[in-house]
């Protein structure tokens, strides 16, 4: 019996984790993970990878790796995608994968404004692998005697669950802002180990994933080209201060910062957290500072993030480190093909 309450203790503990999403400090090179609006976004064939190790100092770090695929149907106006997200924590002890279905409509407000409507639906498998716990019953003056086992547990409870889920998002956007809001877990899918197939209609503490609110926007700034030849003069120069507010359960997060790109470079840095908001009753809601590095050549793009961890967990975590991939499968060679003339009207969010 001491045995399965430890145990329900830890899922009682990692459960708050588990029903958070996970998080990308390269946001906008993984669009259709933040919001399903911006599928078909890059009006051609693409490809996007994306892998995350956060705190890797850590027994209990969280990496995280997705891949998205993408394309714009010209004649509909419309953009479809497909994702797939892996996620584990604590060392492979919670795991999610995901997989979700996106469309996109593109309505066109005049020569410059566009307005895009997306919704997304997937279906996630969540796991919980007990097989490596340590209790204890298990220890004594001379150290680790092993000995026990989980199976009450395991009886007990389910250690895998699965769901549907549902999510939608609106962007905004011409060739100088954008503005964009997302909701994930419309549904608000049951998350519970005793009972997995129990819906939540109101969220209780760990029985359910709660819906996440996602607002994002920027400003693209161009900037004086610093090399006149002949060499330079097409070459994109622009700041970009942008952010990313989320919202989920009793969690909130701000990613305020700018990106500054002279092609083929990216740099960008990144603050995250609430300054003003509290955690507790005590410690400043600050998370981490993040520098950035992209490059980009024709159609494939590469970006590399840091974060510095600069909450009470402190640098010894290991900080996050970030890579993102991107390829676009058509070549916008000429004026004369569609994609080359739709390019210029493309959205205006960095291209890493």
């Amino acid at each position: 019996m001491k045995k399965l309450k430890l145990v329900s203790a830890f899922l009682l503990c990692f459960g708050y984790g588990f029903a958070q999403d996970p998080q990308f400090t390269q946001f906008y090179a993984a669009p259709l993970y933040h919001n399903p609006a911006f599928t078909g976004g890059g009006y051609a064939p693409r490809v996007i990878f994306n892998y995350r190790n956060q705190w890797p100092s850590l027994n209990a770090n969280f990496i995280t790796s997705a891949v998205s695929v993408d394309h714009y149907i010209d004649k509909l106006n419309s953009g479809i995608g497909v994702t797939f997200l892996n996620d584990s924590q604590g060392s492979n002890r919670l795991k999610n994968t995901e997989i979700n279905l996106l469309y996109a409509y593109q309505l066109k407000l005049d020569e410059t404004n566009f307005l895009r409507m997306g919704i997304q639906g997937g279906y996630s498998l969540r796991g919980f692998d007990g097989s490596g716990l340590t209790f204890g019953d298990q220890y004594t003056d001379q150290g680790y005697q092993g000995g026990t086992s989980i199976d009450p547990f395991l009886n007990k409870y389910a250690t895998s669950f699965q769901f549907f889920d549902y999510s939608a998002g609106a962007l905004f956007y011409n060739p100088k802002i954008f503005l964009g809001v997302s909701m994930h877990h419309i549904s608000k899918p049951g998350l519970t180990f005793s009972n997995p197939a129990t819906p939540s209609i109101d969220c209780k503490d760990g029985d359910c994933v709660p819906r996440k609110l996602m607002v994002n926007g920027g400003l693209n700034i161009p900037l004086r080209n610093p090399f006149s030849g002949a060499g330079n003069f097409d070459k994109e120069f622009v700041a970009t201060p942008a952010f990313l507010f989320k919202q989920q359960g009793k969690f909130s997060q701000l990613d305020l910062g700018a990106y500054v790109t002279y092609t083929p470079l990216t740099l960008g840095l990144w603050y995250r957290g609430i300054p003003l908001k509290k955690v507790g009753t005590t410690r400043n809601n600050h998370d981490a500072i993040a520098a950035l590095v992209g490059f980009r050549f024709e159609n494939f793009s590469v970006g590399y993030s840091y974060d510095v961890t600069i909450s009470s967990l402190g640098v010894s975590s290991g900080g996050s480190h970030e890579i993102s991939l991107s390829y676009q499968l058509e070549k916008f060679e000429s004026e004369k093909n569609p994609y080359k003339r739709r390019k210029k009207k493309e959205l205006a969010c960095p291209k890493f």
